[in-house]
């Protein structure tokens, strides 16, 4: 085990232990079955299934939420998504939103779209948020700061006129570093915009896991689960592991209330082993951890 794996062990578990007398009671239910949202689905099935065909396999899992990943070929199908969906019970309560940019824009053409599909299905959601690194570029840390404040402005203005949400995604880089969203969402000064933290683009944290979490607390709403090493690699089944059991204890003491992600995010892998090879993997973990109640949901 690296070095930093016997610290990141040590701040984990003092800070579990720390905190389990202050857990709040609003997150008794954190890992029950119907507080899990599955995550890169779509475009990572190589069964390559149907809108229906895929809303009643995350039936049959036991999903009740969807958080909604897409490539270009996936968005004509959006409205019989929407429709198969609500047909098996599953809310879909986010939708991936990436955003590249053009020249003299903050959002591209197929963001335009994508407002237009939830405007014509009447759809609640949240908008996940991450941006290419490019459209930084050339921008010192505070001109970074000032055009991610203008955009994510912007960018939940238009949610907001549909009645949607906006968290903003770690998905690498400057933008995806923890200490630069909260400072984006203290700029804004609107306590509107939220976090969606993901394990998977957090590999180089984890000994920090305990203190950005603490940073993260007020805005977060949804944390995606991995298996973790520091070494990797990036997308790991949960269980298998070596820091992972550690971050859920903390993560369960800090008294967070969230939504809980679970992956399918392996490429050529049929989704649907992937998704049920995650829940085995944190069912073990709960055993772990002694969660029966949780376990009782599964």
């Amino acid at each position: 085990m690296t070095r930093i794996s016997i610290v990141a062990f040590c701040l984990f578990g003092l800070l579990a232990a720390c905190g389990t007398e202050k857990e709040s009671a609003g997150n008794a239910a954190l890992f029950e079955k119907d507080n899990l949202v599955a995550w890169c689905v779509v475009p990572f099935d190589s069964t390559e299934r149907t809108p229906e065909e895929r809303a009643q396999m995350l039936h049959e899992l036991g999903f009740s939420k969807f958080a909604y990943d897409w490539r270009l070929k996936h968005l004509d199908s959006f409205t019989e998504e929407v429709n198969a969906l609500k047909k098996n019970g599953i809310e879909m309560s986010s939708v991936w939103f990436w955003i590249n940019g053009e020249p003299g824009k903050v959002i591209d053409d197929v963001n335009e779209r994508i407002l237009g599909m939830i405007r014509d299905n009447n759809i609640k959601t949240e908008l996940w948020v991450s941006f290419n690194n490019s459209y930084f570029e050339g921008l010192d840390d505070e001109g970074k700061l000032d055009k991610a404040v203008s955009a994510v402005r912007y960018i939940r203005d238009r949610a907001q006129e549909l009645g949607c949400t906006v968290a903003l995604y770690n998905h690498g880089d400057w933008f995806g570093e923890p200490g630069n969203q909260v400072k984006i969402i203290e700029k804004l000064g609107t306590g509107d915009v939220s976090i969606v933290y993901n394990f998977h683009h957090a590999r180089h944290q984890v000994e920090r896991f305990p203190e950005l979490l603490q940073m993260m607390m007020p805005y977060l709403s949804t944390i995606n689960l991995n298996g973790m090493r520091p070494d990797g690699p990036m997308i790991l089944p949960l269980g298998q592991g070596d820091l992972e059991l550690g971050m859920l204890k903390t993560l369960k003491a800090s008294g967070y209330d969230g939504a809980i992600g679970i992956l399918g995010h392996v490429e050529d892998a049929d989704v649907r082993v992937i998704l049920d090879g995650n829940l085995q993997g944190l069912k073990s973990l709960l055993g772990e951890m002694g969660e029966t109640e949780a376990l009782a949901t599964y």
